[in-house]
């Protein structure tokens, strides 16, 4: 639970703060880091899936949203659509990605010393 609580609330800051430079996206990263727990490794995966959630959530919105409007072969469409944005936006975003999991990685190890 510790990590998707991580994910979770790494992803929302990354959402709120990732506008800015560097700083943002390490405070998101290392937020999830922290909260994950469980020392370095879990809070550098913490900290990837952070900044790489907001893409797979709109990958899964296309996809979801290509089903409804096109029936059986929009979900395949949509799929994918939602795919290929979603890849091009982890492409995109890989600096944030990046520092968010160095963050995540500093939060984690903090996390596991106070253990």
């Amino acid at each position: 639970m510790g990590l998707l609580k991580g994910v979770l609330v790494g992803f929302v800051l990354m959402i709120v703060l990732g506008w800015i430079p560097f700083i943002g996206p390490f405070i998101a990263g290392f937020v999830a880091g922290y909260l994950a727990g469980g020392g370095w490794s879990t809070g550098l995966i913490a900290g990837i899936l952070s900044g790489v959630a907001g893409a797979i959530i709109l990958a899964v919105i296309i996809s979801f949203l290509g089903a409804i409007i096109l029936g059986p072969l929009g979900a395949i469409v949509g799929a994918v659509i939602g795919l290929g944005i979603g890849l091009g936006l982890i492409i995109a975003y890989i600096g944030k990605i990046l520092i968010a999991a160095v963050g995540g990685l500093v939060g984690g190890l903090i996390a596991g010393k106070k253990k």
